[in-house]
């Protein structure tokens, strides 16, 4: 059977004998149509987003999977996870084949080099989620891997751009991304990789939404460590309490920079200590921690 991610697409033969603009056309329309994919997608990526979020709250790890494009993929949704949303590092693994490389230089045997992962995925067990993600659907590396994490008891949630992918079958969810086959035949880094993109950055920040970490749009358990992200902060607790500069400056230093709880203080809870209380008596929802300062009912019973 010829996979999807490898079949010759209409527009393939024609890309280095079409005009520049002509071929840009086809390369940009195809990865547009790859996106359009994950809509079909929706209520799966939900539930792997409730998954993601109750391995975090009862104290598990994430742990991203996959070779190759899909690789830098995983890694680059997995170290956004801290700044974002302040997910402790601890609680994040990337297993990416052959390690996260750093030049430019990725090789492509360490994909079947399956050997190390039973050590890696040592203490895996079922307060864990696993991300595996891979075009084909067959990756070695990424299918050991999601057959390890099953055995562990852990919750799977499997990417891939073949419907029919080997990786399904050890799945708990199963996000099937039918892209379209790539102009540049097999170079799934294009439309399988922006699909699997999308796909990713979706879980994750549906993620943070279902832990409260989003507020109104607003990145409310952002980590500032740096001039940018606190700037960010001071920006976010102003917008959500209409206060002024010092006043939200004075709010993040009381809050030791917490973002939530400096909006509760910026908006008269007493101390920190009751700011952090009343969220977590809200489960860490901004929204109705403000609620309840408003009502009143800050301090625990």
């Amino acid at each position: 059977m010829t996979l999807k991610t490898e079949q010759l697409h209409a527009l393939a033969s024609t890309l280095d004998v079409a005009t520049l603009d002509a071929a840009a056309d086809a390369l940009v329309s195809n990865q547009v149509d790859a996106a359009r994919c994950v809509l079909a997608c929706r209520d799966v990526i939900c539930a792997g987003a409730s998954a993601m979020a109750k391995t975090l709250r009862n104290g598990g790890t994430l742990y991203y999977v996959a070779a190759g494009s899909s690789g830098l993929m995983v890694a680059a949704d997995a170290m956004e996870l801290g700044g974002t949303f302040g997910i402790p590092v601890a609680q994040i693994e990337i297993l990416m084949a052959g390690g996260v490389p750093t030049t430019a230089h990725m090789p492509g045997d360490v994909e079947d080099e399956v050997d190390k992962l039973p050590v890696l995925l040592a203490n895996v067990s079922d307060r864990d989620c696993l991300i595996a993600v891979t075009a084909s659907g067959s990756t070695p590396y990424t299918l050991r891997a999601a057959e390890l994490a099953r055995a562990g008891g852990a919750t799977v949630i499997g990417i891939a751009n073949n419907s029919q992918a080997l990786l399904f079958e050890t799945s708990d969810h199963a996000i099937a991304l039918d892209t379209p086959s790539e102009v540049l035949s097999g170079s799934t880094r294009m439309g399988a990789g922006t699909a699997q993109k999308i796909a990713l950055n979706t879980l994750s920040t549906l993620m943070g939404v279902e832990l409260g970490h989003v507020y109104q749009g607003l990145m409310v358990n952002l980590k500032a460590d740096n001039i940018k992200l606190l700037a960010r902060a001071r920006g976010i607790v102003r917008q959500v309490t209409q206060v002024d500069e010092a006043t939200a400056a004075s709010a993040l230093t009381r809050s030791g920079g917490d973002v939530k709880i400096a909006c509760l203080l910026a908006l008269g809870a007493q101390s920190p200590e009751l700011a952090r209380a009343a969220l977590i008596r809200s489960q860490g929802h901004l929204g109705p921690a403000i609620a309840r300062l408003h009502s009143h009912e800050t301090t625990p019973k």
